[in-house]
C-alpha cells in the first residue's frame, strides 16, 4: 500500500515521517530484487562454455578483457580448430557467439572457437581505444594511428596466449571486424596478411584516411596472394560510409595482383550497425568453401 500524504499537525507529519522511514529500512539491500544476486550465465547456452581472461597487454599498456568460447568435447579432439578473433568483442562477442550456436544446429558452419576481444565499455572515458588501436594515421584526428600498437598486441600477446592454452589451429586464424574493425582487418590485410588465414571485414569505416588503404604497406614486395579477404558492404548503409568503400573496393578489384584473395559483397537492406551478423554467416560460409 502506497501512503497519502495529507497535510497536518507536526504529529501527524512526525508520524508520516517515521512510517516513510520504516518503508525505506524494509527494503532489501542492494536495491531492486535480485540486484545483489550475480547472473548464473551457464544457462544461456547460446553463449556456450565461456572463458574469460584479464590480458595485461604490455604492447599497449593496459588491459583488455578476452572471451572465449571452445568446445567442451570437440568431435575430433586431435584435430585442432580454426579460431574467430573478433574485434569490439564487448559487443560482437555475445552477439555472434548466440548466432554461432544456431548455424552450428544447422550445420551451417564447422566447428570453430571465437575470441571476443572486449574493452569493456563503449565510452572512451570508460577504457575504450577503438578509434586508436583500429585504425590508420588521418590528417584530422590525431589520436588515429594506434593499428600498428594493436597488432602487436595480437601477434606477440594474445594469439601466442589462445593457442597454447585452446585447441586452436595457427594456420585458421580468422579475424573479424566491423566499422573501425572493419577498418583494422583491412590493415592487418595490408601490412601482414599472413598473420590471419581470412580476414572479414563488415562495413569498414575508411571515411577519413581511404587513401591510406589503396596501396600495399607490407615490408618489401607483396606477397603471393593466399589470405582471404571478405569485405562487405550494407546496401543501406551511410553514404559516408559506404562511399570509400565502394572506392577501395573498386581499386583493389582492378588490380592484376593483390596480397589477398578478394570477395566483395553488398548486403541487401543491411545498415551500418545491422549488417555484422549477415557479414559474418557469409563471410565464413565463403572462406570454408575455398579450396585449400
Amino acid at each position: 500500500m502506497v501512503p497519502v500524504l495529507i497535510r497536518g499537525s507536526a504529529a501527524g507529519r512526525a508520524r508520516r515521517t517515521l512510517l516513510a522511514l520504516v518503508l525505506i529500512l524494509a527494503l532489501p539491500l542492494g536495491g531492486p530484487a535480485g540486484a545483489a544476486k550475480s547472473a548464473d550465465f551457464s544457462w544461456l547456452q547460446g553463449l556456450g562454455r565461456t572463458h574469460y581472461h584479464r590480458l595485461e597487454s604490455e604492447a599497449l599498456g593496459r588491459p583488455l578483457h578476452i572471451y572465449v568460447r571452445a568446445p567442451d568435447a570437440p568431435e575430433d579432439p586431435a584435430k585442432p580448430l580454426p579460431t574467430v578473433y573478433l574485434l569490439d568483442g564487448g559487443l560482437t562477442f555475445p552477439l555472434l557467439s548466440a548466432y554461432y550456436h544456431y548455424l552450428r544446429i544447422g550445420e551451417e558452419l564447422p566447428e570453430l572457437i571465437l575470441v571476443g576481444i572486449s574493452y569493456g565499455s563503449d565510452r572512451f572515458e570508460g577504457g575504450n581505444y577503438r578509434s586508436s588501436d583500429f585504425t590508420a594515421p588521418a590528417d584530422d584526428r590525431e589520436w588515429w594511428g594506434g593499428a600498428p600498437r594493436f597488432q602487436a598486441m595480437l601477434d606477440g600477446e594474445l594469439l601466442p596466449w589462445v593457442e597454447s592454452h585452446f585447441p586452436a589451429d595457427p594456420g585458421r586464424r580468422i579475424l573479424f571486424g566491423q566499422s573501425l574493425g572493419g577498418q583494422f582487418v583491412l590493415y592487418s590485410a595490408l601490412t601482414r596478411p599472413a598473420l590471419f588465414w581470412g580476414h572479414l571485414a563488415s562495413n569498414p569505416a575508411l571515411h577519413r584516411n581511404v587513401d591510406f588503404f589503396l596501396s600495399w604497406r607490407g615490408a618489401g614486395e607483396a606477397p603471393r596472394a593466399a589470405t582471404g579477404l571478405f569485405v562487405s558492404v550494407g546496401e543501406l548503409d551511410d553514404a559516408r560510409f559506404r562511399e570509400p568503400a565502394a572506392r577501395w573496393i573498386g581499386h583493389w578489384s582492378a588490380q592484376p595482383a593483390a596480397p589477398f584473395i578478394l570477395e566483395t559483397r553488398t548486403l541487401p537492406a543491411q545498415t551500418h550497425l545491422s549488417a555484422a551478423p549477415e557479414a559474418f554467416r557469409q563471410g565464413l560460409e565463403w572462406l570454408f568453401a575455398r579450396p585449400d
